[in-house]
């Protein structure tokens, strides 16, 4: 059975989901200490556990033996320049390996990393997600089996693969349901076609619920209890993560604030409504509007590609952080839409930091400056007083190292039961 896993004792804990099987009071101890160890930066001591849990020195002793023998768990002094160097708990990094992938609309980010997080090898590569499920996930074992033969692993060294996809994700059953931007994937068997060959566990989930969950762990929300993370691209998703839990809704689609409706009689957005946040601020939607302003004799670099219609989101992109000024200006008319739609989020979830994922993050104040002055005007002064908006600080590896978060969950909670 599956858990959302939250720990309260003076330090915030939410570890997504990992199977728990054995709800006794030293098992649950495993979890909450091996937790305490995975997301603690440069390790944790004994005596911090035992306070942090409020557990005797004895109970922390008993369940850390227990961890060394499975081969989790480390002792290593910490580096300290001078005095004595106390000893800290470290997950042990070369327990094995897992491998997270971020399939976007356009693009396929694999990770892989060992027990610790930390990026061993990295792979990207464009693809276009309309030509259907089995072209690009074919495209995905090719790239998991170039990261393994890349890093010199061996296959029964790789544990886990998490996966990140833009779609509304079946809770447990491996696909998504009805997913607006990825027409022929609708309740197609990604788990299957990825672990089948491997014999290896994956776990599939909402690449922008995989942000957030990167950059709780290792990113710019790290340790937030309240978290919006963004992720802007071809289509525009959220991940939500409120009082610690990640919010998927009753059919997993929370989120989609991509279709949260800007302009009512605005452009035709692929959901088959008018209007939406995704048509008139996401990737197709920047390609659309410089097309159409070359078209009406306005002067920019983006007129010198050809044939107009090969004008992608990125072309915008690069063009505004060379100096552009009408890709700027797209982008600013971008960051105001969103800025509407956050503010929405932010009246009625309150959180207290609010992440900009995807390649259009990379300009930076840019787009965020719109952003935050359109929130500050159009939420209430209460919900966005203590409001930080930032861009990911993982870059566009938020999603991946998400999905990395995901499969070693999976794999170190399944091996403490």
């Amino acid at each position: 059975m599956l858990y959302l896993y939250e720990l309260m004792c003076g330090v915030y804990l939410n570890t997504f989901f990992w199977s728990y099987s054995k709800p006794n009071v030293k098992n649950f101890n495993k979890h909450a200490i091996i937790d305490l160890i995975r997301f603690t930066p440069n390790g944790i001591s004994r005596i911090e556990l035992a306070r942090e849990l409020g557990l005797t020195r004895a109970a922390i002793t008993s369940t850390i033996n227990d961890l060394q023998k499975a081969g989790l768990v480390l002792e290593i002094k910490t580096r300290q320049p001078s005095g004595r160097k106390p000893i800290v708990l470290e997950i042990n990094p070369n327990r094995g390996y897992v491998i997270g992938l971020d399939i976007g609309a356009t693009h396929i980010t694999a990770l892989l990393a060992n027990y610790s997080a930390h990026v061993i090898a990295e792979i990207e590569c464009s693809i276009d997600i309309i030509e259907g499920p089995h072209k690009v996930l074919d495209k995905a074992n090719e790239m998991i089996n170039s990261l393994v033969e890349k890093s010199g692993i061996s296959l029964n060294d790789l544990h886990a693969i998490g996966v990140g996809v833009p779609g509304p994700v079946v809770s447990g059953a491996g696909m998504v349901s009805e997913p607006p931007i990825i027409p022929g994937w609708d309740k197609f068997p990604i788990e299957t076609a990825i672990g089948a060959q491997r014999g290896i566990p994956v776990t599939v989930a909402n690449d922008a619920e995989l942000g957030a969950v990167g950059e709780w762990a290792y990113g710019a929300g790290r340790g937030e209890r309240n978290l919006v993370y963004i992720k802007v691209g071809k289509g525009i998703g959220a991940g939500l993560l409120i009082e610690g839990q990640i919010y998927h809704g009753t059919n997993g689609s929370a989120g989609e604030i991509g279709h949260i409706t800007i302009d009512e009689n605005g452009p035709k957005c692929s959901c088959g409504n008018r209007g939406c946040l995704e048509a008139v601020a996401g990737g197709n939607a920047l390609a659309r509007k410089a097309i159409e302003k070359i078209k009406k004799g306005n002067r920019t670099y983006l007129s010198s590609i050809t044939p107009l219609t090969d004008i992608k989101s990125e072309d915008v992109i690069d063009a505004a952080c060379r100096g552009d000024l009408l890709a700027q200006q797209i982008l600013i008319e971008a960051g105001h839409h969103l800025g509407t739609a956050i503010a929405g989020l932010v009246n009625l979830f309150n959180p207290s930091i609010v992440i900009i994922g995807g390649n259009v993050a990379k300009i930076g104040d840019l787009l965020l400056d719109p952003i935050r002055k359109t929130v500050q005007e159009r939420s209430l002064r209460m919900a966005s007083s203590n409001l930080r908006i930032s861009t990911a600080l993982l870059g566009k590896r938020s999603s991946a190292m998400g999905a990395v978060v995901l499969a070693l969950n999976m794999v170190i909670h399944n091996n403490l039961d």
